[in-house]
């Protein structure tokens, strides 16, 4: 199946065409920040993937940071796979401070894609090759300083990895 309309698919199928032009990018489109934040908030997690290079992207580009092309299919994620690589970070952004240090990964997601998040425990506790879940958070819940979001992050979800 392909896209024929004017306006790109956001469904999670393997076969939905990304758009082809940049004036098809809307505010809301999920290859942007706010749309797979938004999918994210509704419990999606998204990701494009190039059907020329076969890079994935997430989260979804409009094009592939690979080789250029706009022929992108977005797809559903699974939140489970293995952390790649890690570290600690001691001094975080201020609206993370009083949750230093915070322990940062590359997950690998079991369909190849890579995300990067923080992990839920301590950086002694984590290892690569770690089988992670990722979980997201209502901002409220992990207690960050509203005060530091810019005006269209305040409802963005926190996405966080927990060791399984």
């Amino acid at each position: 199946m392909t896209d024929d309309s004017d306006s790109p698919m956001t469904d999670t199928e393997n076969t939905t065409t990304g758009p082809l032009a940049p004036e098809d990018i809307t505010a809301d489109s999920a290859f942007t920040l706010p749309g797979f934040f938004d999918a994210l908030s509704e419990g999606r997690l998204l990701a494009a993937r190039c059907t020329e290079c076969d890079t994935h992207m997430l989260p979804p580009r409009p094009a592939c940071y690979g080789c250029g092309s706009r022929a992108v299919t977005l797809s559903e994620q699974p939140r489970t796979g293995e952390v790649i690589s890690y570290t600690s970070v001691n001094r975080p952004p201020s609206a993370f401070e009083h949750l230093a240090p915070i322990t940062v990964a590359v997950v690998e997601l079991d369909s190849s894609a890579r995300l990067t998040g923080r992990v839920a425990a301590p950086l002694d506790d984590v290892s690569i090759g770690d089988r992670v879940e990722l979980r997201v958070r209502d901002p409220e819940t992990v207690d960050i300083d509203p005060d530091f979001d810019l005006s269209y992050e305040e409802e963005w979800p926190i996405h966080v990895f927990e060791l399984m």
